[in-house]
């Protein structure tokens, strides 16, 4: 081979190597930019999923969002935003109040033991009955005069809106479905929120004559249609003038009706009568 072929051969390979030097780098470059590429989209949607968890955790829940709602007041209420429920015959000269939680199941306790009792009374027009429902149970306070949703359940406040829905029907429907829901059968522990389902609600007011099968009730329930009304009642339970921060609690003339600890509200039967006997007269 001459020198000549030979310098040409070298040239040759050289300008082959050169060439293939350049491929190789132009797909390293494009390699890194596919990884930087990858990378930024992977960041873009860790942010964006940042972003999205955040912009969902600062979403205002369902039961937030109703305390701002037009509120339905049932039938048979009075005063601010429906707030007042009081029944009983008009001849009755003097008002109990009763402060009540429906997931509280000390309030389950007393309607099942003092229950009787206390409806035997009011329907013999011994006093009226003032009601307040409380949702503390789930969690619910006071945040300067407008109640602040909690995270420990929905069952009081359903419930309650059931209860409006009952009340609408009639001072009787409502009495007794609280019944209901109290009754050993269908209230459950403090710890099952099963009072924040509408087919629970529905299914234990079907045991009640006035609410079984009543499409309009039902509806209100579905449809939360005193779900607004439930939060205003229940504020009226966070500002109340009683000084009654617990349930159940029972009220005549400004004074708590109290069993033989002189605290807590009458337990038993002849805790009650002795109690109420005694308001009566004062």
């Amino acid at each position: 081979m001459s020198k000549r072929n030979s310098q040409a051969a070298k040239a040759a390979a050289r300008e082959k190597l050169r060439l293939e030097r350049e491929r190789q780098a132009k797909r390293d470059k494009i390699k890194r930019q596919a990884i930087v590429a990858g990378s930024l989209v992977a960041v873009l949607a860790i942010a964006g999923g940042i972003g999205y968890a955040v912009v969902q955790n600062n979403k205002p829940t369902y039961w937030e969002s109703a305390k701002d709602d037009k509120i339905v007041t049932p039938a048979n209420t009075t005063g601010t935003n429906g707030t007042t429920v009081v029944l009983g015959k008009s001849t009755a000269k003097k008002t109990l109040k009763l402060y009540e939680d429906p997931r509280c199941p000390v309030c389950a306790q007393f309607e099942q033991t003092v229950g009787s009792t206390l409806k035997k009374d009011f329907d013999a027009g011994k006093f009226k009955i003032q009601y307040i429902g409380g949702t503390f149970l789930d969690g619910d306070s006071d945040k300067k005069g407008k109640i602040q949703i909690g995270s420990r359940g929905e069952g009081s406040k359903n419930a309650l809106s059931a209860l409006g829905a009952a009340l609408n029907v009639s001072p009787e429907a409502f009495l007794e479905y609280k019944t209901a829901l109290y009754s050993a059968k269908y209230h459950p522990e403090e710890t099952d929120d099963k009072f924040k389902s509408d087919d629970y609600l529905i299914k234990v007011a079907d045991t009640v004559g006035a609410l079984k099968n009543n499409t309009t009730f039902q509806n209100a329930v579905k449809d939360g249609k005193y779900d607004a009304w439930a939060l205003a009642m229940s504020e009226t339970f966070n500002t109340n003038k009683d000084d009654v921060t617990g349930t159940p609690s029972l009220v005549m003339d400004g004074k708590k009706l109290t069993g033989s600890d002189g605290k807590n509200a009458p337990m038993t039967v002849a805790e009650f009568t002795t109690a109420i006997d005694g308001a009566l007269k004062a």
